[in-house]
């Protein structure tokens, strides 16, 4: 096992109408927030109102930065932290999934250190420190309500990043499952699949690490068992909370501890469809992780076959492999890029950013011939 420091400040609070407890939790911090949000899926699922009525209830003056998009970019962070700084804001409250949240952290730092959103992304700013962030999470994706990560794309660079600093992880985050349930089909399937990749990004990491390794299998037998039951029933409260924890669980550091760290690979290879088609973040996970894991049987198939003998009872790779293809197919995410609408001709612009980003894993080290191979498979 390798060495490793466990750290989470993050408050979570889970539940039936845990939001009440928001004002509370914003008034210890200051007295004025900028709330950011997405487009009209708060103001239907109830948790912007929610949200806007704690913080005035505490008499909290609020400032506002709405549209942030499903895939987000750098310019909308920028945009929203000149209205934090102007505003003299105390604190960033946001209300949404992975990609709010995500910009929200950025846009945290942005504020109290004065700086630009792509200078924190890429490294050439090293944060000093960040306006505390509150976040109410309305979709089961990403995780993001509990670790110190956030990906953006820019448009002027063509790049999709992640980037991750301590400074990062929300102060309170307050998720309740009811605010997931208008989420539509589409978007739930690819929650799951989200859910998944993360867990198995951990699993293909460096380091002997049993206990994480028993908690990948938990985390990603919770989301089969689950995943289809849910969508047979949008609204069930009670699949909606077990995904929601899942999600969470799946990118806590959790599954982490005892590693050098997860792959990433797949995850870049996914970016890139992101960035070119808009396409869904989890719709590039179900397509890519399947071919990576074919290319990876040259490299570990061992590896691949524990997976499956613990998740489905199978004996080899290939085996393995077909058992998460089915499960992406039963809870309604493409298996194949075409199933995106992405078709063969696009293969040259796909591989061409893919070696612009130099898209690679961290463990398993994806040269072109593997670019070109995975991409072929995916198709």
């Amino acid at each position: 096992m390798e060495n490793f420091v466990a750290y989470n400040p993050t408050k979570l609070h889970f539940g039936k109408g845990v939001v009440n407890e928001l004002g509370d939790a914003a008034e210890s911090i200051g007295k004025k927030a900028l709330v950011v949000y997405g487009k009209g899926s708060v103001l239907k699922n109830g948790s912007y109102n929610d949200t806007i009525r704690q913080l005035k209830d505490r008499g909290i003056s609020i400032v506002e930065f709405n549209g942030i998009k499903p895939n987000p970019v750098v310019t909308d962070v920028d945009e929203a932290a000149s209205i934090g700084k102007n505003g003299k804001v105390d604190m960033v409250v946001a209300i949404g999934g992975g990609s709010v949240i995500d910009s929200a952290k950025i846009i945290a730092i942005c504020i109290a250190d004065n700086v630009n959103g792509w200078d924190v992304m890429t490294g050439k700013h090293t944060p000093a420190g960040s306006k505390p962030l509150i976040a109410v999470l309305t979709l089961a994706a990403t995780g993001t309500e509990m670790n110190p990560v956030a990906v953006l794309q820019n448009h002027d660079t063509d790049q999709k990043i992640g980037f991750r600093h301590e400074v990062m992880f929300p102060v309170h985050s307050f998720l309740d499952p009811k605010y997931t349930q208008s989420v539509p089909a589409n978007y739930t399937a690819y929650g799951i699949v989200d859910l998944v990749a993360h867990a198995l990004e951990a699993w293909f990491g460096e380091g002997e690490a049993n206990l994480s390794d028993r908690f990948v299998i938990a985390i990603i037998r919770e989301a089969i068992e689950i995943g289809p039951l849910l969508m047979e029933d949008l609204e069930n409260y009670d699949y909606r909370a077990r995904i929601m924890w899942a999600a969470t669980n799946a990118l806590n550091d959790t599954t982490m501890h005892g590693r050098v760290s997860g792959d990433w690979g797949v995850h870049g290879l996914g970016h890139t469809l992101s960035y070119l088609y808009d396409t869904a973040h989890g719709a590039t996970l179900s397509i890519f992780f399947p071919a990576w894991m074919k290319r990876l049987v040259e490299k570990n198939p061992d590896r691949i076959t524990q997976l499956g003998k613990s998740l489905f009872g199978v004996d080899s790779p290939e085996k393995t492999i077909a058992g998460f293809e089915d499960f992406f197919k039963k809870v309604g995410s493409p298996v194949r890029a075409a199933e995106a609408g992405i078709t063969r001709e696009q293969k040259g612009e796909i591989l061409d950013l893919m070696s612009k980003q130099k898209v690679r894993g961290i463990h398993v080290d994806l040269d072109e011939q593997d670019r070109e191979a995975i991409v072929e498979l995916a198709l």
